[in-house]
């Protein structure tokens, strides 16, 4: 199936070639992208902050809102400290190079997402493995401290909830640095995301890296752990060269806490809804209360797009990867949507 290019956002329907599709893809979870409330605060923000603001956080002049809002995020998370970035993709780069020195060794778990990978390392195959590498490294480099760095939502294999494989490590003598992006705003206590579980595991240190343009609907990333982790971070090339955020999607993001919170729950009652009206929801890899379901049926595609459904498949994170089809449901559907999802799924025979 070829790729469909549109002329507008995506919500929870599209257009295309003048036909109506019903759209269960991207990664749009809280539907806060089309929230009408939440596009008038935008709204409100930019006219207050401008368009974008382009300079250096370490610019003589700056805006204080950013220190305020990351304030307010390390609470909401449970960390110590944290820094905004201009997207999730720099946040797990700007954490991976901070640690790629001759004091560190880097360790990837299997499907970690290359926002975290530096060029001439690779992932671990499994958990064995990599469990394997760090008890040695561990024995003959005690002084080089060891890196662990995950996914802490890897769908369709996961870690979330339970992390039993990390479990299996040495996290005590480990730093361990998770991307939440796909755990921000969807999981946790008020969709907090990983930090709080992760922590329960006692690593040596924690720092958790996400991007916010997935569940928030803001285009930044966040880097979270210690104040003195932070407090370095701040002091690097790196974050000195990169513009931060849009301030007014910032103060918009701290402004609609509550919305996430009423979209957070009209999500988990849409999830529940969609599994209670499936005949056969053992076709699907997915979590509970998680609003992503997986399968591998090429078929399955071709039919829900006869029938007016579109969902998300593709090679990932290239190519040369496997295919990937998945069913997203969006707090920006209604159960009318979910009907017309399950009685095409139903009605369809392998």
């Amino acid at each position: 199936m070829k790729k469909i290019d549109l002329d507008k956002f995506p919500g929870p329907h599209f257009t295309y070639l003048n036909r109506k599709y019903l759209y269960f893809g991207g990664t749009a979870y809280l539907g806060m992208q089309t929230h009408p409330e939440f596009q008038e605060i935008l709204i409100k923000n930019i006219r207050r902050y401008g368009s974008n603001y382009g300079a250096s956080r370490l610019s003589n002049v700056g805006i204080k809102l950013y220190e305020e809002a990351e304030e307010k995020l390390s609470q909401w998370v449970g960390s110590e400290a944290a820094t905004i970035l201009s997207s999730g993709y720099l946040s797990g780069q700007l954490i991976a190079n901070y640690l790629n020195t001759q004091e560190y060794r880097l360790f990837y778990a299997p499907n970690t997402h290359s926002a975290l990978l530096k060029e001439g390392y690779r992932t671990f195959d499994n958990y064995n493995s990599l469990r394997a590498s760090l008890i040695e490294h561990l024995d003959i480099n005690p002084d080089i401290k060891p890196v662990i760095l995950i996914d802490s939502i890897d769908l369709p294999v996961s870690n979330y909830p339970d992390f039993e494989d990390l479990k299996s490590l040495p996290l005590s003598d480990c730093i361990l640095v998770a991307d939440d992006s796909h755990g921000i705003g969807l999981v946790g206590e008020q969709g907090s995301g990983c930090f709080k579980s992760l922590t329960s595991l006692n690593p040596k240190e924690l720092v958790l890296c996400c991007s916010m343009g997935k569940a928030m609907g803001i285009p930044a990333g966040m880097v979270l752990g210690t104040s003195q982790l932070i407090s370095q971070i701040k002091q690097s090339n790196m974050f000195a060269g990169a513009s931060p955020p849009p301030a007014a999607y910032i103060a918009t993001l701290i402004e609609a806490l509550p919305i996430y919170q009423a979209q957070l729950n009209r999500l988990l009652d849409l999830t529940k809804y969609f599994l209670e009206s499936l005949d056969q929801p053992e076709i699907f890899t997915y979590l509970e209360n998680y609003p992503v379901f997986f399968y591998n049926n090429r078929e399955l595609n071709t039919f829900l797009f006869s029938n007016g459904i579109c969902t998300t498949h593709f090679n990932y994170p290239s190519e040369n990867d496997s295919w990937q089809s998945r069913v997203v449901i969006s707090a920006a559907h209604s159960t009318e949507d979910i009907d017309k999802l399950t009685l095409a799924i139903n009605n369809f025979r392998r």
